[in-house]
């Protein structure tokens, strides 16, 4: 199969529009070729394209920055002599200048199929400047490696935030070309908007989602494998959490612990209150010490989500749940447990990180009420989950 970039280097009629243009590329670590060369080193290459920016979103045009929330700076890139602004910097918005060097922007991102994965809110704000500034932007698509599935309770209204564009669930189940289709339709901006379509992607195929002929490699640092973008939808709460979520490890994103609880007796209880939200993986006790981040140089006693191999059931797989029973069964543990870490999560102020991170504060309530039990749950984020999929029907390219 061609991703966007590969049929844009492969197909000269495709380029044909950007003859005489001024062409930037919004970009990231896993913005490459089939051949692994970086797509702003392949566009630089062809002669028919006038390059004469760059953007970097959260974590870097090369991805320099390890950890969440650290900022990157603007620079001029030492091989091809262009600027390089930051979209994760002083401000998240392109500014005017940033915005004076192209004609034609071209988005060659990675996303995840989580709402909170922050490029598809740069994708919305670039997509807006465009709107507002009459430029073009061409979006390179790329797999949605979580596949189609649609999980998780809609944002609600005044909850917008930078890890959250727009209503929709946490698992969304588009790609980047098509989310931005659907941005230019709900907000209706007025912008030159083209996609660059992947040929031969089969969202239900043998990868469900990611091709088993490409290679991966990480969109954001904490990022390392098909099982973590599986499992983010859910495990990205824990980023709420005074829990582990494996940062300071070698396989972040795919498990949680903590110090002071015991996992056996918390995926008992998992098993207890909802096995059927437990379906499509296998859970593992396990133990680590994460070398940065919360509860460094501390050992954990943990669960490893194995949403791989054998274990692995696409259809039956939901991680938004499976993340939230886990909360659930803690809470219900070790009663007075301080779960939810109070800071300022994504500039947010005088808002629980856990709240911001799920577009609301209804998810942490039933965690917290003793007495909400799965269906309670069920009963808000089925409806929504099946009204987010009918929503979506007109916008799907593959």
């Amino acid at each position: 199969m061609k991703f966007g970039i590969d049929r844009l280097l492969a197909e000269p009629e495709l380029r044909a529009p950007l003859a005489g243009k001024r062409v930037a590329l919004l970009a990231h670590p896993a913005s490459v070729t089939e051949d692994l060369t970086h797509s702003l080193d392949a566009l630089a290459r062809c002669d028919d394209i006038n390059l004469t920016a760059a953007f970097g979103p959260q974590h870097g045009l090369r991805g320099d920055k390890q950890d969440n929330m650290i900022e990157s700076p603007d620079y001029v890139d030492p091989v091809h002599e262009i600027p390089v602004f930051s979209l994760y910097g002083d401000s998240r918005r392109p500014t005017g200048q940033a915005m004076s060097t192209f004609d034609v922007l071209i988005i060659d991102l990675q996303d995840l199929g989580c709402r909170i994965y922050t490029f598809i809110t740069t994708l919305l704000y670039m997509l807006e400047a465009a709107a507002e500034q009459n430029k073009t932007v061409w979006v390179l698509d790329r797999p949605n490696p979580a596949g189609r599935p649609i999980e998780g309770m809609m944002l609600e209204e005044g909850w917008e935030s930078f890890v959250g564009a727009a209503p929709m669930p946490m698992r969304h189940g588009l790609t980047l070309g098509e989310m931005g289709a659907w941005f230019v339709s709900h907000f209706n901006l007025d912008v030159d908007y083209r996609v660059i379509e992947m040929q031969g992607w089969q969202p239900e195929g043998s990868g469900f989602g990611w091709p088993t002929d490409r290679v991966w490699i990480n969109p954001s640092p904490n990022a390392p494998n098909l099982s973590m973008a599986r499992a983010y939808a859910g495990t990205v709460m824990l980023e709420g959490t005074t829990l582990s979520e494996g940062r300071g490890t070698t396989r972040p994103l795919e498990l949680f612990g903590a110090p002071d609880i015991d996992a056996k007796a918390v995926i008992a209880e998992m098993q207890r209150k909802a096995p059927q939200w437990l379906e499509g993986c296998a859970l593992r006790e396990c133990w680590f010490e994460p070398t940065f981040h919360k509860h460094v140089g501390l050992l954990c006693n943990g669960v490893q989500i194995h949403a791989e191999g054998p274990f692995y059931d696409h259809a039956a797989f939901r991680p938004w749940r499976l993340q939230a029973l886990a909360l659930k069964a803690i809470s219900k543990l070790y009663f007075g447990y301080e779960l939810w870490r109070d800071f300022a999560y994504e500039y947010e102020e005088g808002k629980l990180a856990f709240d911001v991170i799920n577009g609301g504060p209804a998810l942490r309530e039933w965690i917290d009420n003793p007495s909400a039990i799965a269906n309670d749950l069920e009963a808000i984020a089925a409806p929504e989950e099946r009204m987010w999929g009918q929503m979506l029907k007109d916008h799907l390219i593959y």
